[in-house]
């Protein structure tokens, strides 16, 4: 297979002007710290959540008897691109809008979809993905988590790390194995949406290095979950696993976590930049340019119904390299004497970034996982 990454003209019909989104965007964001606003989806606040919700701008492309506006990805991409560029804090509702409820809508139950998408379309309701495990290493179908039906309810035992943002959330799709007989153990693999507030259920944040929590461990012991919150078939969560991943890795937030930075740095650039400052943003801007087509290609597939997994592995891989080199480059550069912080707030905005960058190459899938990916999807391995 070959790499596909087919211009798209971004005029999406029924989307809101980027100028109302920006209206809205500058009343709820106003006086946010450009270091609070670094944050962005890693930043949860419910408030926001509800009060995006109520534009009816998450789950546009739901139906609407579910509680979105049947618009496409493009729609959903500009609303998106918006919220990051901005800063907005999105992660209550991040998961649900970005794959939960498009998972829902694949494969869940008419009950299951009645009762979760309009509370998540609303922002109420929080979705967190259970995949990476203790001890899996690269590869997810050796997880050890394990479900077995006793009557009307599966009864689940194991754990899960690196779950984002699973002590805000109220429901946690997770892959789980509920048989083990096939020499492949990709096979016998299922999703169940999980209550957790669920007994037996313990989450414990991780902190990283910022002093932020965003990542989790996720224990369960013994955890009953009722047979009808399966998602889709019995043994078939690989496939909807590797489904659900093309709409984790391709989007813009995948190269622009350093946006705020770049802003803050061209507000903070002297009337006569120097040939080094002036170098490093035109590198900025053609790298920003290319993910930007190349994510938005992404999304144009996404629309015709294609699976895009190997171009999504490439965008997010890419994307990564670029966000992570942002502050780096900005660190280099620091005593250009183009740049005057008079009040500390690009430093700060810096120094968060250089801290928290570690993780853009870890969320949604490592590097060296992304590579074998691609690798295996163009016939090299």
């Amino acid at each position: 297979m070959t790499p596909d990454f087919p211009p798209i003209r971004m005029a999406p019909d029924g989307a809101p002007a980027r100028e109302d989104i920006r209206s809205f965007l500058d009343e709820r964001l106003h006086g946010l710290a450009p270091v609070q606003r670094a944050r962005s989806w890693s930043a949860c606040d419910g408030a926001f959540s509800q009060a995006l919700g109520a534009k009816g701008w998450i789950g546009v492309t739901w139906p609407e008897r579910f509680g979105g506006t049947a618009s496409s990805h493009l729609v959903r991409y500009r609303i998106v691109e918006e919220l990051l560029a901005a800063g907005a804090p999105v992660a209550a509702h991040w998961f649900a809008d970005r794959q939960s409820g498009t998972m829902l809508l694949r494969y869940a139950s008419e009950a299951q979809k009645a009762d979760f998408l309009p509370k998540m379309a609303a922002g109420e309701l929080y979705f967190c993905i259970g995949m990476s495990e203790p001890d899996s290493g690269s590869d997810l179908a050796s997880l050890r988590t394990r479900a077995t039906l006793d009557g009307d309810v599966w009864r689940i035992t194991g754990s899960k790390i690196w779950t984002s943002h699973a002590q805000d959330a109220h429901y946690m799709i997770a892959l789980v194995r509920t048989s083990s007989d096939d020499a492949d153990h990709r096979n016998g693999l299922s999703q169940f949406i999980i209550d957790l507030s669920s007994p037996g259920i313990t989450i414990r944040p991780i902190e990283d290095q910022m002093g932020d929590a965003q990542f989790c461990e996720v224990f369960f012991d013994d955890v009953k979950v009722p047979a009808d919150m399966l998602l889709g078939e019995s043994g078939k969560g690989w496939a909807q696993v590797n489904a659900e991943l093309a709409l984790e890795r391709s989007g813009p937030e995948r190269f622009l976590s350093s946006h705020v930075l770049i802003e803050e740095t061209l507000n903070a650039l002297s009337d006569t930049p120097s040939d080094v400052l002036m170098g490093l943003i035109g590198r900025w801007a053609a790298d920003l340019w290319t993910l930007r087509q190349m994510s938005l290609a992404v999304a144009g597939k996404l629309e015709r119904g294609d699976d895009p997994m190997i171009e999504a592995s490439i965008v997010k891989d890419l994307g990564a390299q670029f966000e992570q080199s942002v502050s780096r480059d900005l660190q280099a550069a620091w005593d250009d004497g183009s740049i005057h912080d008079d009040d500390g707030e690009l430093e700060a905005t810096l120094t968060y970034l250089i801290g928290a960058s570690p993780s853009f190459s870890l969320r949604g899938g490592t590097r060296e996982i992304l590579r074998g990916i691609i690798a295996r999807g163009i016939g090299l391995r």
